[in-house]
Formats: structure tokens, sequence, C-alpha cells
């Protein structure tokens, strides 16, 4: 039996005729003096401190009924926990009036203890409060059957009205449930009635039964069949990811410039373009701080384009620096490989090794490419709904209003088109009052505008600036090419560009920045890590006739092969002769003579020559040359006394002579 408690052990075991909270207890416990009472309080051997007390401090029936919870196995005390807990989640799913119902009960209850304390009969007792109730006396008996063997603070939970159990359902045949159920989770959205009836048709057809009313298979489905699952069904994807609560990210933890994000929006008015007969609608790419809500920096363009993503984001870098991180939509413009080239994490296009460097990663930009067709990724998309209103529906715009879906025209529709450059200085006015306005409900605004917050959290940024080498990087368009092979020029857009620089790199691949308005002018050459090559000049075609051109380009070549020359000369300081006297500095004038190495020599001969000259191994220098003169001597007698036949052209190895005897003779 355990003996000593501490007041979280004490509250847990909700005694009678004790406080049932921690707090209570423990003023219990101090207005009693338990602590002064010797022997009967110590401090608790554990983590935290604090202080035992011995139960024969508690009253009699906390005692008792201490005594009666340590004699009960763990088993059963766990099964007691777990009825209370399911008894009290019963109290907890009844409504208002039911929770009403129990409390006038417990308040019946409560007043018949009294009588009964009062030494009057139960029979007497209950008539009495039954009475008061405006009920009968068995159901007063009724309800203290009801909190029978329940502790007192478990009689509020037990006196709850009985209902029927959620899982007894009308029956229904099971192919006509799935029938039902089927033909109403449908994308088509049929009506629940219309589902009824098609479902009586089929069981008369099909033999199915029981089919319960339409009201009683109504409610069964909204019971079996979770809210999700229905708008899943019959709303499509979309309108279920409604259901779960959206994220929602606080922005105060950032500081101006620390994270950006872009988007475009096509705005509903009709513009006069002079590429154009038609008139266009433009899209407006814009960028925002993410801190202050600002609209940093914005272009107008008949397209979303990876040019106009790129002067947009040069205007922001320009004007206020260079982030940390963006947010970039997901589309071809904002994932194109001249903004976020060589970036592992982008949902399009094929990362290959040879791709430039885009804009953003040269920057070192962190780059954050949002969930597809998911507008809550994008904190800009809630500033364009306040510029479509404050641009579109300008009173500038009367007449150019397209409206904002194909069945709201307004009655003006295409009267008139906004000529671009008043467009233009329209859209940037509606930016500035956007940027400007107070009395901005977000957080980190504070009643401020976004142009004020932005000010007051620069002032403390640590901002990173772009390089004068860097600006390069977004007010030229970029694009990889193959030099040629020899020279190493570059063919773009019919134009021919060239450095002496790029001979290092002929036939390999290189990346050029260019002005798009511009193409006569230089192009800067890059090689695929990004570093600068050359600033080559563009090579114009000339007439087939042009002497001048002719001659000027002569003079270019000879200041070329001069320049080449001059660099030949300072690399290649020593001369032919300089290297020889280096290598031999130091050795002596003459070699010394080696004894010469003659190889063994074996001849073969035939006829009398043969039988003249005695077989031998190694002869001497003296007996080679007079042996080899005898045998010359010879060959030249017995060609000149063999003459050829007449008539007979043949070489003398096939001519036939004629013997001293006339008989012809092969020739030796």
């Amino acid at each position: 039996m355990k003996e000593w408690y501490t007041i979280p052990e004490l509250a847990s075991y909700q005694l009678p005729d004790m406080p049932q909270s921690q707090r209570g207890i423990d003023a219990m416990a101090k207005a009693r003096g338990w602590r002064a009472v010797e022997g009967m309080a110590r401090p608790a051997a554990r983590r935290g401190g604090g202080w035992e007390y011995h139960f024969r401090l508690l009253p009699k029936t906390a005692q008792a009924k201490l005594l009666l919870v340590q004699s009960q196995p763990d088993a059963e005390r766990a099964e007691v926990k777990a009825r209370r807990e399911a008894l009290w989640a019963r109290f907890e799913i009844l409504s208002d009036e039911q929770k009403a119902i129990c409390e006038a009960r417990l308040k019946a209850l409560d007043e018949f203890h009294s009588l009964r304390a009062a030494k009057v009969n139960a029979n007497s007792a209950a008539s009495i409060v039954a009475g008061r109730m405006g009920v009968s006396r068995a159901t007063i008996f009724n309800w203290l059957s009801l909190v029978d063997g329940h502790g007192r603070t478990d009689w509020l939970a037990a006196l709850a009205p009985s209902f029927p159990k959620g899982g007894e359902r009308s029956d229904c045949h099971a192919a006509a449930w799935t029938f039902l159920k089927s033909d109403y989770l449908r994308p088509e959205k049929p009506s629940f009635s219309a589902c009824y009836r098609r479902l009586l048709k089929a069981a008369k057809k099909e033999g199915w039964s029981p089919i319960p009313s339409e009201r009683a298979l109504r409610r069964r489905l909204d019971a079996e069949v979770p809210e999700a699952v229905q708008v899943l069904a019959r709303s499509g994807r979309e309108k279920a990811k409604t259901l779960y609560p959206a994220q929602r990210r606080t922005r105060q933890d950032l500081q101006a410039m620390q994270a950006v994000n872009m988007d475009g929006h096509k705005i509903d008015v009709f513009v006069q373009v002079p590429w154009s007969e038609k008139p266009v609608r433009m899209y407006l790419l814009a960028i925002q701080d993410l801190f202050s809500g600002k609209i940093l920096s914005w272009r107008l363009s008949d397209a979303e384009t990876w040019e106009t993503v790129r002067l947009v984001i040069g205007d922001m870098v320009e004007r206020f620096g260079i982030p940390d991180h963006i947010y970039l939509d997901n589309g071809r413009a904002f994932a194109s490989k001249w903004i976020s080239g060589q970036t592992r994490q982008r949902f399009r296009f094929r990362v290959k090794e040879e791709d430039p460097r885009g804009l953003l990663t040269t920057l070192g930009i962190h780059q954050h490419f949002t969930t597809p067709y998911s507008g809550q990724s994008k904190p800009i998309e809630r500033a364009f709904r306040d510029l479509a209103d404050m641009i579109a529906k300008h009173p500038f715009c009367a007449g150019a209003y397209t409206g904002n879906r194909p069945d709201a025209k307004p009655e003006n529709y295409m009267s008139r088109a906004i000529p671009l450059q008043e467009f233009q200085r329209h859209v940037g006015l509606q930016i500035a009052d956007h940027n400007a306005q107070p009395g901005r409900r977000a957080a980190n605004c504070a009643g401020r505008s976004f142009d004020e917050t932005f000010a007051a959290s620069m002032e403390t940024a640590i901002v990173r600036w772009p390089t004068a080498a860097q600006k390069s990087l977004w007010l030229l368009a970029s694009e990889a090419l193959r030099a040629k092979k020899g020279s190493g020029e570059v063919h773009f857009q019919g134009n021919r560009y060239w450095h002496v620089a790029l001979n290092q790199h002929a036939g390999k691949k290189v990346t050029i920045r260019f002005d798009p308005d511009a193409l006569h002018q230089p192009v800067k050459v890059y090689d695929l890590n990004n570093v600068l090559i050359c600033e080559a000049a563009c090579i114009s075609d000339e007439g087939f006739g042009d002497i001048d051109a002719a001659r000027r380009h002569a003079r270019a070549r000879r200041d070329y092969e001069k320049a080449v020359a001059a660099q030949k000369q300072a690399h290649a300081v020593l001369s032919a002769q300089q290297l020889a006297d280096i290598l031999y500095r130091g050795e002596p004038a003459e070699p010394s003579k080696a004894p010469p190495i003659r190889p063994k020599v074996t001849r073969i001969a035939g006829g009398n020559l043969a039988l003249d000259q005695a077989p031998a191994d190694a002869i001497s220098e003296e007996e080679f040359e007079d042996s080899f003169s005898r045998a010359l001597g010879l060959i030249t007698r017995d060609a000149s006394i063999l003459p050829f036949p007449k008539g007979n052209n043949e070489p003398m190895g096939t001519a036939y002579g004629s013997d001293k005897r006339g008989g012809k003779n092969p020739a030796r």
C-alpha cells in the first residue's frame, strides 16, 4: 500500500471531499498546515522538488477511495480509466440542450441525497424531487441507477440521455448501396433525388431489396462518405484542396531585399502598339519585396518572354541591389536557361552541362520555383488583384476595358484603344500610388505604406550591389554558339563577330551577350563558365567589286599578321643558334671516334664465278674490293660477247645468246 502522495498524484485520483485541481489541493494543504504536522510531510525525492504528504492527512472518504484504488490490479485500473474517458467523450459530443438536461438531472440527484442526509426515506425523497422536476418517482430511481458505480465527479457524464449508436443505419441491399454511391459521386454532380429515382428503377429490374427511403439513404451517405471525398468526386481536386487550411507564412523574420517574388499578369485593357494593327493586351511583369510588399520594378510586354524578365530583374538590381532569394513562377520565361541556367531545381527543361549560367545563377540569387497552378504560393498575386482594379477600371481606361471574363464585357467594349506610351505612364502612376497608399494592415507595415515600410528596413538592411562588370549580364541577352574552326569567328543572326582572342576558342562553344536592338555593335563573348573572353566586333560584308573595302581588309590582315609576328617574337626570344649553343656548351670540341662496326657479308654466286671463290665468313676491306673488281670485270666481258638475237628486245636476264659452236644457250 502506497502511503506518500504528491499533489499532482492526489489530483489525478479525483478523490471525494477534496478539491479536484492541483491548485485547490495545494490551497487546502496550506490552509490545514499539512507541512507543520510532524511525520506527515517530507520533501519529494523527484526532479523538480515539491512535497509529499501521508494519506492519513486526507479526509476519511478520500482515504477509502485511495485504499480501493490501490487494491485494484493494474489491468482493472486501466479498464476503469478507459471507461471514464469513454463516458466523458460521449458527453462532449452532446448538444447544448442535452448537456442542460444532464445538469438538471444532477441537480435533482443532489437534492435527493440532501433529503436522504436529513433522514428522509428514499421513497419520500424521490417523490419530493419528482414533483419539483415534473417527472415520475420511477424516473428518479432510474437516474440513480445511471450513476451507480461511478464516482461523484463522473455523475454529470453518466446522466447523459441515451441516443442510438451511430453505426445503426437502415438496412439496404449492398449492390443497391454501391449503385447509389457510384452514381452520386460523379463529376457531373447529379442531384441525390435523381440518383435515388434511378436506384429504384435499377432495384426493380435487379430485384434488390430492401431499399430504405431517400432521406435515410441521404443521412447514411453523409455519415459514411466524408465531405472531402464528396467534394473531390463531384467538384475536383482544386476544390478539395480548399478544405485543407492554407499555409500562413509570416514575413516578420525577413528584411527588405532579403527575398522577392516575381510573376506576370495580363491586363484587361486594349492597347495600341506600333507592331500590330489590332489592339493587344499587355502583360505586366513585376517584382515585389516580400518584407514590405512594395513593387520594386516592372515592365510591360505583349508576352511573357525571358528578355522582359531579364530587364525587370536588371531594373530591380540597379535601383535596390541584389536580393538573397527570389520566388519565381513556373512559366517558360522564368525557367528559361538565360534566367535560371545550371539551376538544378527547375520544373522545366532538361538541365545540360553546356548550358550557360543564367542571370540569377551568376548573381548568386537563390531561386525557388513555386508550385504550379498555386496562386497561394505567390504573394504578388494579391498585389495584382489590387492593381487590376486600379489600372484596368480607372476612368482613364474607359472604353478600352475588356472585362475580366468573356461573359463580363462592358457595354462600351472595344470602343477605343490606349496608345502604348500613354498606357505605360498610366501604369507607372498607379503602381506608385499602390506603393504609397497609407494604412496597410500587414504585420510588417502596421499602418504605414509599402514605401515607408521598405525605406525603414533598408536603413539597417545589408544589401549586395552589382559591379560594373555584372551590369552587362542583364543589359545584354545571351546565346550559346559554337565558334567556327580556324579563325574562331562567331556567326549570329546573319552577322559575323570576331576578335583575335577567339583563335584560342575555335571550334568550342561560347556565350555571347548582345543588345537585341543593336546587333551591329560589338558583342561580349564569354566561355561556358561565364568568364569574359573578349569584346568581338561585327564584321560587315562588302560588295564584290568594292576595291576600297578589299584594300581595307588587306590592311587589316597585314596588321593582324604583324601583331601575331610581334607576339611570336615576344614569346620565341631565343634563336635556333642560341638554343644550339646552350645545348653544346661544355661539350668536347670533337667527339671521340668509335671503331666501325661492319656486318657479316654472305655472298651467293653461281657458274664459274662461284668455283673461283672460296667461301669465307669474313674478309678484309682490301680483299673485298679486289674480289668485287674482278667479278665486275667478268660480268662486263661476258656481256660484251653475248649480243641479243635479231628482233629480240627482251632484257638481258631473259635473252638468249650464241655459244662458240653457234648453238643457243641461256645468257648468264
